[in-house]
This record gives structure tokens, C-alpha cells and sequence, in this order.
């Protein structure tokens, strides 16, 4: 498991659905960097993204660094104002929105 992402793409707004929105049961992700797939919107690329929380904001969205496995596959996508969907499976657990695109 890791502990950090050390040098992010990108910084994210994400808001972790509800159980009652076919979000996680359990809420949104405790692990220090949690490891799920996304896809940008509109696309069907699946690609394996890794989420950092950095602090909770008044609306109950989190800001979040951001990265991938495969950074090649998410950068044509990843743009400011980038519509990002998380997934767990074949369901959406959460939308993030891409808010700063770092040069690595």
C-alpha cells in the first residue's frame, strides 16, 4: 500500500457518492492512497487512477492529488475543468472534477 503520492499530475475536486447513490457503503476511502479505475468524461478508456486526500472541504467534497498508473493513457484527458469519473467495478463511486494539471 502506499503512503503518498509524491509527485501528483493533477490536484481534484471529488464528491464521493452516497450508499443511497450507488456510492460505497462504507464511505468515502480511508487508505492513505486509494487505488481504483476511472474514465474521463465523455470517453470509455478505463485507467487506473490513484487518489490522495488532502482535506475535506465545507460541502462534504474532498481535494485530492491525483495520478495513474499509465500517466500517457490519462494525459490527452487531464485538463483543467476535466470531468473525471471514479469507479469501483462497473460502478460510479465518485465525480471529480480536475481543478490543476501539474507538468509531471
Amino acid at each position: 500500500m502506499r503512503e503518498h503520492i509524491d509527485d501528483p499530475m493533477a490536484e481534484a475536486v471529488i464528491r464521493w457518492r452516497t450508499a443511497e447513490q450507488g456510492g460505497r457503503r462504507s464511505g468515502p476511502p480511508t487508505a492513505p492512497v486509494y487505488m481504483a479505475t476511472a474514465v474521463f468524461t465523455p470517453g470509455d478508456a478505463h485507467i487506473s487512477v490513484l487518489i490522495e486526500q488532502l482535506d475535506v472541504r465545507e460541502d462534504e467534497s474532498r481535494t485530492c492529488k491525483v495520478d495513474f498508473l499509465v500517466r500517457e493513457l490519462a494525459r490527452p484527458a487531464l485538463v483543467p475543468g476535466a470531468r473525471m469519473l471514479v469507479m469501483e467495478g462497473p460502478r460510479v463511486v465518485a465525480e471529480a472534477d480536475i481543478q490543476v494539471v501539474h507538468a509531471g
